[in-house]
């Protein structure tokens, strides 16, 4: 029976398969100090049973004697055979990467990262990839800024999409969250990107509104999307999308953007919490957009669900 070993190293999750040894016939073919020495090789590379008896001094009649009691064990298997020297060669492997004995008691709850839903990792990646955060949160700068000098009211949104992201990643080395105006005083366009805030209070989101599947308004942030000839223009609207980074083409950029902060607000939280019914049609694609509605179901006049619109 196999089970998982997992362990904390310099503050990363790290999980093995380890096979549970369940007989003392497996215990005692562990026990002599050469079956533990072959066990070792194996543990570094797959060998074959004369390259064993050379690594470790020994006559090759002698270290079959090993070999079979560790094959029979279960604790060794054959990875692939060769032809060498007109002869065919067994290479073997360990069984496992680890192995262990248990008793009933002593488990301990941890925390530990969750595993993404298949469409919500296709949706983050190349940002979140196994379980590592390769990118920025990028939030409008709450002082007056850019041609209009607004000041961003949906910046503290980000909290509530890290705490929801924070699941299924660890924690990088290096600070995510990055107001718009440095990430271009810093010249850090070329990064994979989540843009936080609509284009008239994000200077990024702004920049690649161009390029979405669904725009702004270019000629007024904040009079709605725009698509197919319709126009979704109430204050809780908003645009959650993919698209290829303009910068590098390798990256990618996700918007969460409302016409204005309560907009946002609801895109972050149909990503977070709604997400099935938001990706329902994603399929993988780099260029992506669908537009939601916040709604307000309970009337306490706070977003609490959402409509997809398109």
């Amino acid at each position: 029976m196999k089970k998982t070993l997992i362990t904390k190293e310099k503050g990363k999750y790290l999980a093995k398969d380890i096979l549970m040894i369940d007989d003392p016939i497996k215990l005692k073919a562990l026990a002599n100090p050469k079956s533990w020495k072959i066990m070792k090789l194996l543990s570094e590379k797959p060998m074959y049973p004369s390259e064993i008896a050379k690594a470790m001094d020994i006559y090759p009649q002698k270290i079959y004697y090993y070999i079979n009691t560790l094959e029979k064990a279960g604790l060794i298997k054959i990875k692939e055979k060769k032809e060498i020297s007109g002869g065919i060669a067994k290479y073997y492997e360990l069984a496992s990467p680890a192995f262990g004995i248990e008793f009933s008691f002593g488990e301990k709850e941890i925390l530990q990262i969750r595993k993404m839903d298949e469409k919500l990792r296709m949706f983050f990646h190349p940002i979140i990839e196994n379980t590592n955060f390769n990118g920025k949160i990028v939030v409008g700068s709450p002082e007056p800024h850019g041609p209009n000098l607004t000041k961003a009211r949906d910046g503290h949104y980000g909290i509530h999409l890290s705490m929801f992201l924070g699941q299924f990643c660890n924690l990088p080395k290096d600070f995510i969250v990055k107001l718009d105006i440095d990430i271009k005083a810093e010249k850090e366009e070329k990064n994979n990107m989540i843009l936080i805030g609509g284009p008239g209070t994000n200077l990024i989101t702004a920049e690649v509104n161009k390029y979405l599947p669904i725009k702004f308004n270019e000629l007024n942030y904040w009079a709605g999307l725009t698509k197919n000839g319709t126009i979704y223009s109430e204050d809780a609207d908003g645009l959650i999308a993919k698209i290829i980074n303009p910068y590098d083409s390798s990256k990618r950029i996700i918007v969460l953007a409302g016409n204005r902060y309560i907009g946002t607000k609801a895109c972050v939280i149909a990503i977070s919490n709604f997400w099935k019914q938001v990706l329902k049609n994603y399929n993988g694609e780099d260029e992506w957009a669908t537009v939601i509605r916040g709604l307000d179901l309970d009337g306490d006049g706070k977003i609490d669900s959402i409509k997809v619109l398109t």
